[in-house]
């Protein structure tokens, strides 16, 4: 088979590893895309940190045209954290039967947050023959890592997890959703605010696409689906970070103030019907120099059991599980499928094209 052509669509700092890695794994970039007037009409190179490749960055506004043209067989969205925001693209490429993946965290299990938009996405691929998912370091790291680690228990009534990273590595979009740099009044109101209601207002948010999931909404809702459980109930609260010093961030082009929100940990409580209780937190911040990621986690039963992984290399990761991902994708019935439908991943020692069913 020929080598696997990818679209890139949005070249910010995500872009650069997962182009390269595109090229590493034995497939080739032959569009790219983003809204940047800075950064258009360069050569993809320049965000990949090597010699030109031929590939000049183009207007978003020309994907439709250009895509039709260059035929990929997969497209890379690393843009925004939530479907209402990458609808536009995500229909695009449903449009015009592209198979789909992207780091949106939201759309790593967007049925239990925004089910109309994942519906008219899923109706339209299917239409098309082509799959749209989500993934990235939580497909992993959050998911199959965790759903192997029960297997192996006898009874469990709890598990707990807790993740933490740095915003700055994500871009502005994500540190924005955060809350970094707001001041903690701004923070309870935008932020905070969106989860103290009731059930029967967050269904109603939900069933009109206008709820705000955290990271973690998302995973839980995986992770069930993984592990075959039915939800019962599922809570989140957004917790402010400060630090006692100011933070310099160069994403937020902005020095953080003492008593400023530098980010968020996002708790999410989940009930299932089988009697297991899921809660889980997410940390994104500012970081102070001496702090670093984790991924820690605990089953409670018999036998309990803690997995913790120090300093993950979560942007790498995450752009090695989504150029991963793209054989799955391929092969995968179309529609959008999570990749809790998928098999776990797996280490691609051949090029991509390889695993092409």
């Amino acid at each position: 088979m020929a080598k696997l052509k990818v679209a890139q669509y949005g070249c910010g700092k995500m872009s650069a590893w997962t182009m390269r890695y595109v090229f590493e794994s034995g497939a080739e970039i032959v569009a790219a895309f983003d809204m940047d007037p800075a950064i258009i009409g360069k050569d993809i190179g320049e965000v990949i940190g090597c010699a030109n490749k031929g590939v000049l960055i183009q207007s978003a506004g020309k994907a439709e045209e250009v895509l039709k043209q260059a035929k990929p067989d997969a497209c890379i969205i690393t843009t925004k954290s939530l479907m209402s925001d990458l609808k536009p693209a995500m229909m695009l490429m449903a449009k015009l039967g592209i198979n789909t993946v992207t780091t949106c965290e939201e759309a790593f299990f967007p049925w239990n947050s925004s089910p109309a938009i994942t519906n008219e996405i899923d109706e339209l691929a299917k239409r098309t023959g082509c799959t749209i998912c989500g993934t990235g370091y939580q497909d992993m790291s959050w998911g199959s890592l965790i759903d192997t680690l029960a297997g192996s228990c006898h009874r469990i009534h709890k598990i707990k997890g807790s993740s933490s990273y740095n915003v700055e590595d994500y871009g502005i979009a994500l540190a924005q959703v955060h809350g970094a740099g707001m001041d903690l009044e701004t923070f309870a109101k935008e932020i905070a605010a969106t989860d103290n209601i009731s059930d029967e207002e967050r269904k109603a948010l939900i069933d009109k696409g206008e709820f705000l999931p955290s990271y973690m909404w998302s995973s839980n809702g995986w992770l069930c689906d993984k592990m075959g459980l039915t939800v019962k109930s599922q809570t989140q609260k957004c917790i402010p970070k400060t630090w006692s010093t100011e933070l310099k961030s160069d994403t937020l082009q902005m020095v953080i103030p003492v008593g400023h929100a530098t980010g968020m940990a996002a708790v999410v409580t989940t009930e299932t019907e089988e009697g297991i209780t899921i809660e889980t937190e997410c940390i994104g911040k500012v970081y102070a120099p001496e702090e670093e990621d984790t991924n820690a986690w605990e089953i409670f039963g018999e036998p309990d059991l803690k997995c913790t992984i120090s300093r993950p290399a979560t942007v790498e990761l995450t752009c090695a599980t989504i150029v991963g991902r793209i054989p799955d994708i391929i092969n995968a019935p179309a529609g959008f499928v999570t990749s809790s439908k998928m098999p776990t991943l797996t280490y691609r020692h051949k090029p991509l094209d390889a695993y092409i069913k």
